[in-house]
């Protein structure tokens, strides 16, 4: 049996169940279910096992030798390193990766994938109507306005919306997945909202479609990507032939375009690219132009000619498509620069976009200056605090009521010298205070312990002022007035106050301003 795939037997009346046999492990074999109706994607043919634990998505086209080799790399010697060691349980969570590679008599290979956590399915779906429910929830539900707007007849359910600030957490989960890929000399090579799983209400993502990721050594792919998060550079050479050498193919400086276009789609939603320039009269050819050898950023801040035109944008698309009123800027400081680099010097200078650690640390960055917006109604419900004289919603309008704490971290750059980290927190009634504000040897990342995601402290207003309340800093001081702050007790936040939050090696000091006085 385990050399064979064409033994049918029945689980259930009506549903023939067949078997697969590994290539990589020798004896065992995968059954799974065949009702002649297998779900196509553009390459593969889908069935489930008989449990729907996994399913396997046998290719439609024969498999040379180097997709072969590739998809047996991706299966054991890059399964291996990325899921059976230290954090591996992370990862899993992130990626969809195929476990093992199969192969029927006739020669058809396949992949076994673990099928997708219950959470990346439509609960709800429409507003209006349940047409999507069950169905897979793709990014491009969330990453386009007119899915939002409170008229539009196929508005998504808000439950399964989130926040604003849902959408940060999923796109540090991206760029921490683009991270890993590039850290182990990989690529996705079409990293799009296709191929990525997001759910706002659990604010998790998972990358799929592993199986098109470009593995060193051996030949690249033959697709360019998905259309919206092509580089320009794929796009501008693309009609040369595949093996010519001035073509260019999906690598890590590809993937270093498609993830901010993931990113900005996600915030603001509408497309960096995709404004009212006009290259030429064919669509076609224009589209092609406006993507790549043409491509110009919506928001360049000099060139302002593919600004969108609001009278020809569609009312669905509104207020999102409107870059006057919801600039890129309302991102924050972090992530402003990163779009310059990404749209504007690295957009056809492939070598400048930053790199996913970069993205990752912006947005982390940039969740600790976000308020939560007290206006109960508003859609978003949470906005980055612009440190501006009079700081309001973009959103909703709502003005910020009462003063704010601000605190900026300072490292000890040698004994009693002691330098700006370029990093604040912006502090709301009942917000926490982390290890990794408190100490920069502690890095946010995935590799945290749970023990660091222990909160040490919570900010609060009680009896009309700020005061951080220490549950957990045993060496808390308030250098102003020159006092300990005992754990279990609390210290007025104050303007101008520097605390030391830790005498550790790493230690920050804060020092605060209170903003919107």
């Amino acid at each position: 049996m385990s050399q064979s795939s064409s033994i049918t037997f029945f689980n259930e009346p009506g549903k023939p169940v067949k078997s697969v046999p590994s290539i990589i492990t020798p004896g065992k074999t995968y059954p799974y279910v065949d009702n002649g109706e297998p779900m196509r994607g553009g390459m593969k043919d889908v069935y489930f096992g008989p449990d729907k634990s996994y399913v396997i998505a046998f290719y439609r086209d024969k498999q040379d030798y180097n997709s072969r080799e590739r998809l047996k790399k991706l299966v054991t010697q890059y399964y291996d390193s990325f899921f059976n060691r230290e954090g591996g349980e992370y990862y899993k969570e992130l990626y969809c990766w195929p476990t093992d590679m199969v192969e029927t008599t006739d020669g058809k290979v396949g992949l076994v994938v673990p099928t997708y956590n219950k959470n990346f399915f439509f609960q709800k779906g429409y507003a209006t109507s349940e047409g999507i429910k069950g169905k897979e929830k793709q990014g491009l539900w969330f990453a386009s306005a007119k899915f939002r707007h409170p008229q539009f007849s196929l508005r998504l359910d808000e439950s399964e919306l989130g926040n604003w600030l849902s959408y940060f957490q999923i796109c540090v989960k991206i760029a921490r997945g683009v991270k890993r890929l590039h850290a182990a000399g990989l690529a996705h090579s079409d990293l799009s909202y296709k191929n990525v799983l997001i759910d706002p209400v659990s604010k998790s993502a998972t990358i799929i479609d592993i199986d098109g990721l470009v593995v060193p050594g051996l030949y690249p792919p033959d697709v360019i990507g998905t259309a919206d998060f092509i580089a320009p550079e794929v796009l501008a050479t693309k009609h040369l032939e595949l093996r010519d050498p001035l073509r260019k193919h999906a690598n890590r400086t590809t993937d270093l375009h498609a993830l901010p276009v993931m990113i900005y789609l996600y915030l603001l939603y509408r497309h960096p690219l995709k404004g009212g320039k006009v290259n030429s009269l064919d669509t076609e050819q224009d589209d092609l132009l406006s993507m790549g050898e043409k491509a110009l950023f919506i928001e360049h801040p000099t060139d302002h000619s593919n600004r969108p035109k609001l009278d020809q944008v569609s009312k669905w698309t509104l207020p999102w498509a409107d870059v006057a009123k919801l600039p890129y800027t309302i991102t924050g400081p972090y992530l402003k620069a990163l779009f310059d680099q990404a749209f504007v010097t690295g957009l056809h200078d492939p070598n400048q976009r930053p790199n996913a650690d970069q993205w990752e640390q912006a947005l982390l960055k940039t969740t600790d200056l976000m308020q939560p917006c007290s206006n109960p109604t508003c859609q978003q419900k949470w906005f980055v605090f612009d440190n501006t004289t009079s700081p309001r919603c973009p959103f909703c309008g709502t003005p910020v009521k009462g003063p704010l704490p601000v605190l900026d971290l300072y490292f000890e750059f040698k004994p009693t010298v002691w330098r700006p980290e370029n990093h604040r927190l912006m502090v709301y009634n009942n917000q926490y205070l982390f290890q990794w504000h408190v100490n920069r040897h502690v890095v946010r990342n995935e590799k945290l312990t749970a023990e660091q995601k222990i909160p040490v402290g919570y900010f609060t207003f009680h009896h009309n002022k700020w005061v951080f309340v220490n549950q957990k800093l045993t060496s808390l001081k308030d250098l102003t007035e020159d006092k300990e702050i005992p754990v279990n007790t609390m210290v007025d936040l104050t303007d101008g106050k520097k605390l030391l939050l830790s005498s550790e090696d790493g230690g920050r000091v804060v020092v605060i301003t209170m903003a919107n006085k």
